[in-house]
């Protein structure tokens, strides 16, 4: 068990030591100060050890801001309000064919890209195309095949027949490029808030 919490081992019997104290000294005016006084030394402790390994501790602190404040995305008048996830990207909530799905946002993508398993859920046809596609990636080149959305609806914007590739190299991500970007009256980034305006609003989804 050691072995396994590494680092965290020392804090962890720390903590169960306070706990034990606790539950001997609850009578004890002096030890109740006395444990108090430690108490507050382990948290700050803590927040120290935080802020002075940021890298170690984000993925944790990432998903606890994530749940305590999910991701925003708001209609407000005729634009669609996504506010920056605790991991610096914008993440959508849009529906595809009628299937829900979470799709990150990137201007720095030409084309909209799905994983096979969201193009199976929303029943697309996926087709090999004469000449081969290769996209480059971060993780180096990957062969995609091609597919069209229908409709892609995203607050209350409508995207209907938009190109797409998919492949099993991008795993269970699911990314809206510059080609569904473009087809917008104009989009912007202001105070940590992507705000995307449509030609044609529609009907909230």
């Amino acid at each position: 068990m050691n072995a396994e919490m590494g680092p965290y081992f020392p804090l962890a019997v720390l903590m169960l030591i306070l706990l034990i104290a606790a539950l001997l000294v609850r009578r004890a005016p002096m030890f109740r100060m006395l444990l108090s006084a430690a108490i507050w030394g382990t948290i700050i402790g803590v927040v120290l050890l935080v802020v002075g390994q940021p890298g170690r501790f984000y993925p944790y602190l990432a998903r606890l801001v994530s749940t305590i404040r999910p991701d925003s995305q708001e209609v407000v008048g005729k634009e669609v309000r996504i506010r920056m996830s605790p991991d610096g990207h914008f993440w959508a909530r849009a529906r595809i064919a009628g299937v829900e799905r979470r799709m990150l946002i990137d201007s720095g993508a030409t084309v909209t890209a799905l994983s096979t398993d969201t193009a199976a859920a929303a029943g697309l046809e996926v087709r090999d195309n004469m000449i081969p596609i290769v996209l480059n990636t971060a993780n180096g080149q990957v062969r995609a095949q091609s597919s069209t959305i229908e409709e892609l609806r995203l607050g209350d914007i409508t995207a209907r027949d938009l190109d797409v590739v998919v492949s099993p190299a991008f795993g269970d991500t699911d990314v809206l490029g510059m080609n569904f970007l473009s087809r917008l009256k104009s989009w912007r980034v202001e105070d940590g808030v992507l705000v995307l305006v449509p030609h044609h609003p529609q009907e909230p989804v």
